[in-house]
C-alpha cells in the first residue's frame, strides 16, 4: 500500500498537512517502509490560520496524493480530512521516525 509523509527532514514525520511543499511516498507492507519517490506541491496552507478551503489549492495537493491510501502528519484540519475521507485517503496523525511506521 502507498502512503504519503510530511516530513521536512526525510526522516520523521514532523509537520502539519497544509503546510507540506512535498509529500514523500512510501511502499507499506514489508519490515519498513520503502521509498518511491518525492512529490512537490504549492502549500494548501496560505499561512492564514482561518483561511477558507479552496478547492483549487486543494486539488493540486489531491493530485500528488494519486495511488496513496494514507497520509501521515502531524496535525490536519477538519476540512482537508473531510476531503481526503472523500478521495478514500485516511489522515493518520504521526509524530515521529518514518521507518517505524508499518
Amino acid at each position: 500500500m502507498q502512503i504519503a509523509i510530511v516530513s521536512s527532514d526525510s526522516q520523521t514525520v514532523n509537520d502539519h498537512f497544509g503546510k507540506a511543499e512535498r509529500f514523500l511516498i512510501y511502499e507499506t507492507g514489508g519490515p519498513t517502509p520503502v521509498f518511491i519517490e518525492e512529490r512537490a506541491v504549492a502549500a494548501y496552507s496560505t499561512g492564514d490560520k482561518d483561511h477558507p478551503y479552496e478547492e483549487s489549492r486543494f486539488a493540486g495537493v489531491l493530485a500528488a496524493l494519486a495511488g496513496c491510501k494514507k497520509v501521515y502528519c502531524t496535525k490536519i484540519g477538519d476540512k482537508p480530512t473531510e476531503e481526503l475521507g472523500k478521495a478514500g485517503i485516511e489522515p493518520v496523525i504521526y509524530a515521529g521516525a518514518i521507518r517505524e511506521i508499518s
